[in-house]
């Protein structure tokens, strides 16, 4: 009975198996929906918002397993720690220890922005924050707002915004921020844990982690105190049945914390101080100097040795801005020296952040490369070789005897006259121009001497070249160059020139005479281009308008005049136009000032693209608040995207699949539609209007 029960078992225990294995082949058990829910809190130690908390450790419990992303730039910590906190995370939770002493009386916040987010999916907890105070009170206030590039309006992403309520000008740049704060991946930023007061509020790109503004920092600074204070405002909520029937109202009472529309515009003073960066002498004839910094006037060389024998040594070939600068020497015995020792006088940023003059003895030292010395022993070698060998012939001649024909040849070319070295001139542009250039020749070496009768300029009538009369001489292009020159005309559209340049009319600094030269040049007609005209409305006429490619090069300027920006014979392609409000009528964007009290001149984008045509001319209306400023920048052209969630990708992957091809032909057609935005809410707060608008 045993074997047989036992024989059961085993028999049972194989169609078991059997049946199992045939029920696991049916198929593979789904997945369940993806996860998109970021993990939840559930316990604080100490608890938010508590008061008295003595401890220096703050533990956060989750549902599921975290990590921390990213939590350098993202989490902060107010007030601000002199040492950096010991921020970790390990399985369902995170521990922060707070390694300053605690200060009495003070509330504390940890901002974690999105930085956390769950094991498996990545799904972040955005916005997440605590709060606790080491005194009876906790200080609840809060202020937000945006922090924008002035420049380009790209949101500022992770950069510090801080309050100071000391208001003296130089809490900027000599104390640590009271509270503190980072913007996220939007600009966007909330400082929390607020007490009642008045503050100055600041946005500051710190990489030197001192949290004070040095004048080579990007910074923002707002012209007006900030009073924080809170506001009670109800709301009313729908809930509806499961078949889209009002089930109940029902009214809610929230707080509003006020300011909560501020917008910081950061710039950079592009301050560098001044000092002398390199000096070298890369060719026997030549000096370069480099500065640090622009300079609004050039240096003073004198020569200390070997003593020049002409008055003027060299002659300058500068930059716009004089920062780099190549001092061509014409005093042959300069040149002929190995080692120039020379005393420059220049202005120098000195401690005190001013310029003052100071002097530097420079030693120029020029050693010849072996391959130039080994190129002339073999050119000398070949010219004694020929010399040796025109002897020879003469000799033979003398004492009677024939020279074959290649014997003739070459003592005829021993005797010849060695030709004037001359220098070939080059043409910037050829074949085609664009309306606008201008007919340019180059020279590889300094020019010194133009001579207008050999410079030849003709216009094709018909079949028939017409030299032109009355052309002005020709000029530096531009005016710093040393060693191009332009053709003083406009070239008129669908029209070809011809430039003739004779020989020995231009000459080097050295006294070398260029080589003739002709070249023909075609404008194109005025059908390759299109025109774009503006009509803006929301400024006055000192105002500036760039056209931008693909990349936010600049293209074309054009001034607002009579509230209209005209550019005309603009290659076809996409283009973007910026505006700038040009205060101080200099007609380029310049950065704001905190010492001189002096914001980034406002910046404002036209929000799409503008596609320009061959042979199109294109009128649009633009009334620059139509849209607020974090929402102007074409997306085309937006380098700082924020981060977007899971969910958000999900439903924008979705979204692009089901857009029809239809629907972005009608989008591209309606790029000049005359509705605009719909929205002229203008109401002198550019953030604001963002905020009012957002909630419509």
């Amino acid at each position: 009975m045993k074997a047989f029960a036992k024989l059961t078992c085993v028999i049972a225990a194989a169609l078991l198996a059997l049946l199992l294995a045939s029920c696991a082949n049916i198929g593979s058990p789904e997945g369940g929906p993806r996860d998109f829910a970021p993990p939840i809190v559930t316990s604080t130690n100490p608890p938010q918002g508590a008061v008295n908390v003595k401890s220096n450790k703050i533990e956060i419990s989750f549902n599921e397993i975290v990590n921390l992303k990213d939590q350098q730039k993202k989490v902060s910590v107010s007030p601000v720690q002199r040492t950096a906190p010991l921020i970790r995370s390990l399985g369902k939770k995170i521990t922060v220890e707070l390694r300053d002493t605690l200060l009495p009386d003070a509330t504390y916040v940890i901002d974690f922005a999105n930085a956390i987010e769950d094991n498996n999916e990545g799904n972040q907890l955005d916005g997440f924050a605590i709060s606790f105070s080491t005194g009876d009170n906790i200080d609840t206030l809060q202020v937000s707002g945006i922090v924008l590039r002035a420049n380009d309006l790209e949101p500022m992403q992770h950069v510090l915004v801080g309050l100071h309520s000391n208001l003296s000008d130089t809490a900027f740049t000599t104390l640590p921020f009271d509270r503190v704060t980072r913007t996220n991946s939007r600009g966007q930023f909330t400082l929390m844990g607020v007490a009642p007061g008045k503050y100055n509020i600041f946005a500051l790109n710190d990489p030197d982690g001192d949290n004070r503004m040095n004048r080579a920092e990007d910074y923002a600074y707002l012209d007006q105190i900030i009073i924080p204070s809170a506001e009670a405002f109800t709301s009313t909520d729908t809930i509806f049945t499961f078949d889209h029937k009002v089930d109940t109202i029902v009214e809610r009472t929230h707080t509003r914390f006020l300011p909560d529309n501020i917008l910081l515009t950061m710039s950079n003073e592009n301050y560098r101080p001044q000092y002398l960066k390199r000096s070298e002498r890369p060719d026997s004839n030549r000096i370069h100097i480099l500065f640090a910094a622009p300079a609004d006037t050039l240096p003073r060389l004198e020569v200390l040795s070997p003593r020049p024998q002409q008055r003027q040594w060299a002659v300058v070939e500068r930059t716009e801005n004089n920062d780099s600068l190549f001092y061509w020497i014409t005093d042959t015995s300069l040149i002929k020296s190995d080692s120039i020792t020379i005393a420059m006088t220049y202005l120098r940023t000195d401690s005190t952040d001013a310029l003052s003059p100071a002097t530097d003895t420079l030693h120029l030292v020029y050693r010849k490369p072996p391959y130039l010395i080994k190129e002339e022993k073999e050119r000398l070698k070949e010219q004694q070789e020929i010399e040796k060998r025109a002897a020879s012939l003469e000799k033979k001649l003398a004492e009677g005897k024939q020279l074959n024909e290649e014997e003739i040849e070459q003592l005829r070319e021993a005797r010849r006259p060695k030709k004037e070295p001359r220098f070939s001139l080059q043409a910037a542009k050829t074949d085609v121009i664009d309306i606008g250039d201008s007919i340019i020749i180059s020279a590889p070496l300094p020019i010194t001497v133009v001579n207008p009768d050999g410079i030849h300029l003709q216009v094709k009538r018909d079949t028939t070249w017409v030299t032109l009369t009355g052309v002005p001489p020709l000029v530096p292009a531009p005016p710093t160059a040393l060693n191009r020159l332009a053709v003083p005309i406009i070239p008129q559209p669908d029209s070809a020139y011809r430039l003739i340049v004779d020989s020995l009319s231009i000459a080097t600094i050295y006294g070398m005479p260029c080589d003739s030269l002709k070249f023909d040049v075609k404008v194109k007609p005025i059908e390759e281009y299109a025109s774009l005209a503006l009509k803006i409305t929301g400024t006055g006429d000192s105002a500036v308008v760039e056209l931008l490619d693909a990349g936010e090069k600049v293209v074309s300027t054009a001034m607002v005049i009579g509230g209209e920006a005209e550019f005309l014979f603009v290659k076809p392609g996409t283009y973007f136009a910026r505006l700038f409000i040009d205060t101080n009528r200099n007609q380029r964007w310049d950065s704001g000032n905190f010492r001189l009290h002096t914001q980034p001149e406002e910046v404002y984008y036209y929000p799409k693209p503008l596609r320009l045509r061959r042979n199109w001319d294109v009128e649009q209306s633009w009334n620059i608040f139509e849209l607020p400023l974090d929402l102007q920048k074409p997306e085309n052209i937006r380098k700082n995207r924020p981060e977007k969630s899971k969910i958000e990708q999900e439903i924008e992957n979705r979204d692009r699949k089901n857009r029809k091809g239809s629907d972005l032909e009608n989008e591209e057609e309606d790029e000049f539609n005359s509705q605009g935005f719909q929205r002229n809410t203008y109401s002198g707060n550019k953030y604001q209007d963002y905020q009012n608008n957002r909630n419509r």
